[in-house]
C-alpha cells in the first residue's frame, strides 16, 4: 500500500508536467520561426514558384479521367473513368511513341550521362590551368543556345547541302545527309545532347573533382601510384555521390527525352522515327483536341517516373549509396 501510495503523486506530477512540456516545445519552435523569420523569408519565392507551376497545374489531371472540352470546363465535363487510357493502350501510334522514347533514354543514359564525367576527367588531366579554363568555356557555351539554332547548325553541317556533304561530293560520293536518315536519327540525337550539355554537366563533376584534397595524389604518387591509378581509386570514388544522384534525377525522367529537340526534326525523318511521348502529346492534346487522351498519356509518364526514381533511390542505398533522401 505504501508502494502505491507513493507512486500517485509522481503520476499526477508526470500528467501535470506533460502538456506543460509540450507546449514549451512548441512555443520555443514558434520562437525559433519568429527569431529566423527573414531568413525563412528567402523559402517563399521558391516555395510559390512550385507551388504555382508545379503543383498547382497537378489539379487538371483529372482531365484524364474525363471527357474533356475547353468550353464545358473541368465541372461541366463528362466523366468517362478509365476510357481514356483504353484508347492510349490500344492506339498503335502510342507503342511506336513508346518504344523512340526508350530507346532515346536509354542510349542517352548510355553515352550522353557518362559524356561529363569523362569531359571532367579529361580536364582534370590537364597540366596548364589557362588551356583547361579555355576548353572547359568552349565546350560548355553551346548549352546557353536554344535547339532552333542547335538543329540549325546541324543542318548547315550535316545537312544534304551542309559541309560534310560537300566534302563528300568533291570527293566523288554523293547523296550524305545525315538529318534525314531515319535509320540513325536516334543515334543523332544522342549526339546533338552530347554537344550541346556535356559542358554544361562537367561543371558539377568538376567541381567535385576540385574538392579532392591534394594530399591524397600526393601520397599516391609517393607509393608509386600511376596516374591511371590515382584516377581510378580517388578521383572516381570521389565523383560517385554526384554521379548517384544525377543518376536517379535522370532516371525519373527517363521518359522526357527532348520534346523542342524532335519536335524540330520530325518533319525531317518522319514520325516513325521521331514520334515520342511528348509530341503525342502535342499532336493529340493542343492540335488534335484529344485532351483526354492526351492527358492520360502525361499522367502515365509522370507515374513511371515515379516509380523509377523510387526504385532507383531504393536500389542506390541497398548498394551502399546515399540516395537522394
Amino acid at each position: 500500500m505504501s508502494v502505491k501510495t507513493a507512486a500517485r503523486p509522481e503520476t499526477r506530477t508526470a500528467r501535470a508536467s506533460g502538456p506543460s512540456a509540450a507546449s514549451k516545445r512548441k512555443g520555443s519552435l514558434l520562437q525559433r520561426i519568429w527569431r529566423e523569420r527573414w531568413t525563412y523569408t528567402f523559402i517563399v519565392p521558391g516555395a510559390l514558384f512550385f507551388l504555382v507551376f508545379a503543383y498547382a497545374p497537378m489539379l487538371g489531371n483529372i482531365v484524364a479521367f474525363q471527357q474533356y472540352s475547353p468550353f464545358r470546363g473541368f465541372a461541366g465535363s463528362p466523366f468517362v473513368g478509365f476510357a481514356n487510357f483504353t484508347v492510349l493502350f490500344e492506339d498503335p501510334a502510342v507503342l511506336q511513341a513508346l518504344e523512340n522514347t526508350l530507346v532515346i533514354a536509354v542510349l542517352q543514359l548510355v553515352f550522353a550521362f557518362p559524356a561529363p564525367i569523362a569531359l571532367a576527367l579529361l580536364l582534370n588531366s590537364l597540366l596548364s590551368e589557362r588551356l583547361k579554363r579555355m576548353v572547359q568555356t568552349i565546350v560548355y557555351l553551346p548549352y546557353f543556345l536554344s535547339w532552333v539554332i542547335v538543329i540549325s547548325v546541324w543542318q548547315q553541317v550535316l545537312g544534304g547541302g551542309g559541309l560534310v556533304a560537300g566534302l563528300l561530293d568533291g570527293w566523288g560520293v554523293s547523296g550524305f545527309d545525315a538529318m534525314t536518315n531515319a535509320d540513325t536519327f536516334k543515334l543523332l540525337v544522342v549526339a546533338q545532347n552530347i554537344w550541346k550539355d556535356c559542358g554544361w554537366g562537367t561543371i558539377i563533376f568538376f567541381a567535385a573533382i576540385a574538392s579532392i584534397p591534394n594530399d591524397r595524389y600526393e601520397a599516391a604518387a609517393i607509393d608509386g601510384a600511376t596516374p591511371w591509378q590515382r584516377t581510378w581509386h580517388i578521383t572516381l570514388p570521389a565523383l560517385v555521390p554526384v554521379a548517384t544522384l544525377l543518376l536517379i534525377l535522370n532516371i525519373g525522367s527517363i521518359l522526357t527525352v527532348g520534346f523542342e529537340q524532335l519536335l524540330l526534326q520530325q518533319p525531317m525523318v518522319g514520325s516513325e522515327a521521331a514520334e515520342v511521348l511528348d509530341t503525342f502529346v502535342y499532336f493529340r492534346g493542343v492540335l488534335g483536341g484529344q485532351w483526354g487522351v492526351a492527358t492520360a498519356a502525361g499522367l502515365l509518364k509522370g507515374v513511371i517516373g515515379t516509380i523509377l526514381v523510387l526504385s532507383a533511390n531504393k536500389i542506390a542505398k541497398r548498394l551502399g549509396g546515399e540516395g537522394i533522401y
